[in-house]
């Protein structure tokens, strides 16, 4: 029989192929991941892992154990997981971050009031704004974003991020629709100030309407839907908010190159602290529900 943590030096080789980023993402030596490699290697009595010009790369065999080997992982992180979860009684805030108009509807579909009934001990406090607050700053715990996050951060998928052009129905009454994208220039815009040049959607409208003279600018994603309710203009908008709104018309899209994913993130530091990964595990089970509160 194998050392069951031998396992590790395997799963760390196959995701960095290289016993040197091993050794580093483990916090010990290239010598010794190359050691129990090797050992877990005689154990089974075939090789895992070839070396290339290029780094480490699995063999046929190994790639066939590597999946078992990640359920194995994920068994035990659980089981971990759960004997700190005993050991730590789960008290304490949960600082979470997101675009602002999501937080209404969390509150509406009683998702929040559902995680405190199961964590009576645990209160969730939302820090909100326009911008990304840095998590490895402290200034949040948890987000839920959609489009580029930080590297640094880690999290999973809930729920897929559709944008598309909407203006309000009294502008479409006195103005028309545009018919393409290419229309766009043809019409006045709204879109978002110079704090949010990089957001994409900012990128997008310079693309498609370089020379458009704008009829209203905003710093934030409410600003955007009243500005478009207004009838100032027709702009971009993320569908969750703008088919909910009776005054407003879809008038383009969903607009592919706006689309992204929404994620739940946390920086690896807190990732696993047992208050954090409560409400991880929670939001994972609820993903349906959040998925009708995102998407």
């Amino acid at each position: 029989m194998f050392d069951w943590n031998d396992l590790k030096y395997f799963l760390a080789v196959a995701r960095h192929q290289s016993t040197i980023a091993a050794g580093k993402s483990l916090g010990l030596s290239q010598s010794t991941v190359q050691r129990r490699l090797a050992e877990l290697e005689r154990a089974i009595g075939q090789p895992l892992v070839e070396r290339r010009p290029s780094g480490y790369r699995l063999t046929k065999f190994g790639e066939e154990l590597l999946p078992h080997a990640e359920r194995i992982e994920a068994a035990v992180t659980d089981f971990e997981r759960r004997i700190n979860d005993e050991a730590h009684d789960l008290t304490g805030v949960i600082r979470v971050t997101c675009p602002e108009p999501i937080i209404g509807r969390m509150t509406k579909s009683a998702l929040i009031e559902r995680f405190q009934a199961r964590h009576p001990k645990l209160r969730i406090e939302f820090v909100t704004s326009d911008r990304y607050l840095d998590l490895s700053k402290g200034e949040a715990d948890v987000a839920f974003r959609s489009g580029d996050t930080d590297d640094e951060l880690v999290g999973r998928k809930v729920a897929d991020s559709i944008w598309a052009v909407y203006a309000s129905r009294s502008y479409v009454e006195q103005h028309g629709r545009p018919a393409a994208v290419s229309d766009l220039p043809n019409h006045p815009l709204v879109g978002f100030d110079e704090t949010l040049s990089m957001h994409r959607a900012s990128i997008w409208l310079r693309d498609v309407a370089p020379e458009v003279k704008m009829s209203a600018r905003t710093n934030s994603v409410l600003g955007l839907v009243y500005a478009v309710k207004s009838g100032l203009g027709i702009g971009p908008l993320p569908a969750s908010l703008g088919d909910a709104e009776p005054d407003l018309v879809r008038v383009l899209g969903p607009i592919q190159e706006l689309s992204r994913s929404w994620r739940l993130l946390a920086h690896p530091d807190l990732r696993r602290v047992p208050r954090i990964a409560a409400f991880f595990d929670f939001i994972l089970a609820e993903r349906e529900l959040v998925k009708t509160i995102l998407a």
